[in-house]
């Protein structure tokens, strides 16, 4: 791998992108490297949640990842993803390949400039418009652009969405409903013709979130994907690569870690909006008030948090360069967790989110790394 930066998810599809042979596309993770043959046609499936430490966990009921964590399947590689490692902002850096600062998918809910509304990406619709939002083409417009073909098999209530545009603008969309045999719809997107094949799987995060990470229904879902996965390798043709990536891992958050910002008046006092999620805080503040705000969540998160202004979150680079359309998107005040933290907001957000087991969005390595597993023709 070349370049300084560590190999990223936004790596993923312009190495697949190689794989297809387009012109102009650079391959950064060394996949093209083993080919005896041009292949033409790859599959590429998102894990949501199946983060790069959990894999030794997952392979104890997953007999395919076991055999890839041996040695004994496709090739194995550690990428990181995006900060804020959290879904919408990983999904539109895997589609655009670009950071978020760039592409403004800054987080999983964010606030819209000059109002006190809270962008939620994953109910995100038509407003704002998805190409404001996130103007940046992707790379299924990319190959789609150049007559590879970008097929995109998704949930049928995805389609539409804003978030869906953001992520995959440009694809061909194939809409599932739940009781479809997802593996066979994606193994028969492949057989129908060459180019990209997408595809996601929630299953996996949804049981972290509700039930936590190491837990037997974690587990059983851990089962589910190990055996999409292994009947998609196996319908895999000949001339065909698949390739498993992630968007964050993730981690357990204990009760005695979790601090609501809105049970502590000194912890809401001079907020105006309160967005991001509860490993990564964006405080937008009342006029004047931002100093007092840092000062004061400085000293009651000490140890718990990294507390930022605006400007010093920036000049870290953890959200790559941020354009300056997008830096107001941005809380005055930017609150990262360390450790096993979380910081609730039990006043803004549904009841629901401070019942969550599992979390993500900071930067530690849990969260921030993640697998490649290829599988290519030898």
């Amino acid at each position: 791998m070349s370049g300084s930066a560590p190999a990223s998810i936004c790596d993923v599809l312009p190495a697949a992108a190689a794989l297809l042979g387009m012109p102009g596309a650079v391959d950064r993770l060394g996949l093209t490297e083993s080919l005896v043959e041009q292949v033409d046609r790859v599959a590429v499936i998102l894990v949501d949640g199946m983060g790069w430490h959990l894999l030794p966990e997952l392979a104890a009921h997953a007999p395919l990842l076991a055999s890839v964590l041996a040695g004994g399947a496709g090739r194995l590689s550690e990428l990181v993803c995006t900060f804020p490692s959290t879904t919408p902002s990983s999904l539109v850096s895997l589609g655009t390949g670009a950071q978020p600062g760039e592409h403004g998918v800054l987080g999983f809910t964010l606030n819209v400039p000059g109002t006190d509304r809270v962008l939620t990406h994953i109910a995100w619709r038509d407003d704002p418009a998805p190409t404001e939002w996130q103007p940046l083409p992707t790379w299924f417009g990319r190959l789609n652009q150049h007559g590879f073909g970008a097929r995109a098999v998704l949930p049928s209530a995805f389609i539409g969405s804003g978030l869906t545009d953001a992520a995959y603008r440009g694809a061909a969309f194939r809409p599932t409903q739940p009781s479809d045999d997802y593996a066979g719809v994606l193994a028969d997107e492949l057989l129908a013709g060459p180019g990209l094949v997408y595809g996601y799987i929630a299953d996996l995060d949804t049981a972290a979130h509700l039930f936590g990470i190491g837990t037997p229904r974690w587990h059983e879902a851990a089962v589910r994907v190990d055996t999409l996965l292994t009947r998609l390798l196996d319908a895999l043709p000949p001339d065909a690569a698949l390739l498993v990536t992630a968007d964050h891992g993730g981690l357990n958050v204990p009760a005695d870690a979790r601090v609501d910002l809105d049970a502590d008046p000194r912890l809401g006092d001079g907020i105006r909006v309160v967005a991001g999620e509860p490993r990564v805080r964006y405080l937008h503040t009342e006029p004047g008030a931002a100093a007092d705000v840092q000062a004061t969540w400085i000293a009651l998160l000490d140890g718990r948090a990294r507390v930022y202004s605006r400007e010093q979150a920036v000049a870290t680079g953890m959200f790559g360069p941020v354009s300056p359309r997008h830096l107001a998107r941005l809380g005055d005040v930017v609150v990262v967790c360390t450790g096993d933290s979380a910081v609730l907001a039990t006043a803004h957000e549904p009841p629901e989110a401070a019942r969550l087991i599992g979390f993500h969005g900071a930067a530690t390595d849990a969260e921030m790394a993640i697998p490649l597993i290829a599988f290519t023709p030898s």
